[in-house]
């Protein structure tokens, strides 16, 4: 089940019907976030397999899962937005539970991506599952 704040999100996604609105607004989340330091922008939080830079900081506080991102595209930053939404806040043993893609296709995004970017989602969801499966073991 996904986080209160993803449905929040996807709540905000049946009021627009233009995908350039929805475009704009997963921009929009990624603006808002805090950038990453520039510290933990190091190859141990790169994610391979996207097309642009990203990178992503996983940590356990208080028995659930926070993490930090950022990418050097925009609506890269806005994914890592919408995946804070679904993750940040959860146990590691619900956070690997998730279906990151069915729980991202009730946004459309699966349709609504190009390759390159479904393939980046993917490799940031596999870094954020993998994360939660070795905290919860």
């Amino acid at each position: 089940m996904a986080s209160a704040a993803f449905e929040e999100i996807v709540e905000d996604f049946e009021f627009l019907d233009d995908w350039e609105d929805r475009y704009r607004m997963v921009i929009e989340l990624g603006r808002a976030m805090e950038p990453l330091p520039e510290a933990l922008k190091v190859p141990a939080t790169k994610v391979d397999g996207c097309a642009s830079q990203v990178w992503l900081h996983p940590q356990i506080d208080s028995g659930v899962i926070r993490f930090e991102g950022e990418s050097d595209a925009m609506i890269v930053n806005g994914l890592i937005a919408v995946l804070r939404k679904l993750y940040n806040g959860l146990s590691p043993s619900e956070v690997a539970a998730i279906d990151a893609r069915a729980e991202l296709g009730r946004l459309g995004l699966n349709d609504h991506l190009s390759a390159q970017r479904s393939n980046g989602l993917r490799a940031m969801i596999e870094r954020l599952q993998g994360f939660a499966r070795a905290s919860s073991s």
